[in-house]
């Protein structure tokens, strides 16, 4: 999705959903790690996490971004402890909470001269260390997927 696209799109469920125009940029942000979007008071634009932007809930974070945008806009309680927020989000339907990005953890396992199984979230180096078990020398086995 491109910077153009986004900001048809944000403009677009602002008017079918709020019954408002979005009069400011909607782009995306590549810092944002572990947040959908985010309303930025002063400039009143809105920035996206890229990494999002293909997931089925991204229609909801934006209804979200834009509640902040609507309410703060009218001079109403924008802020998530208010009840003009908390209100105005459900009649939309947005997203209380951005989903999780869990990442495939690796875990690389180690075997010790004694066939200790040895997992690992790190790679070490074998010289380095040894079993916590019996003292042995670990080499490297391979790598698993998740835990």
């Amino acid at each position: 999705m491109t910077e153009y696209e986004l900001q048809t799109l944000v403009m677009e469920i602002s008017k079918k959903y709020f019954g408002r125009s979005f009069d400011h940029n909607a782009s995306f942000n590549t810092r944002l790690r572990t947040t959908g979007g985010r309303y930025l008071l002063a400039s009143h634009n809105l920035e996206f996490n890229l990494k999002m932007a293909n997931l089925p809930e991204f229609e909801g974070i934006i209804k979200h971004e834009l509640t902040h945008y609507h309410l703060h806009i009218q001079k109403r309680g924008y802020q998530h402890k208010d009840l003009d927020f908390k209100r105005l989000l459900a009649q939309v339907g947005g997203s209380r909470f951005a989903p999780s990005l869990k990442r495939e953890q690796k875990i690389w396992l180690y075997r010790c001269e004694n066939e200790h199984n040895i997992m690992r979230k790190r790679r070490v180096q074998e010289g380095n260390y040894r079993c916590g078990l019996c003292g042995g020398g670990i080499h490297f086995v391979g790598q698993t997927g998740n835990k």
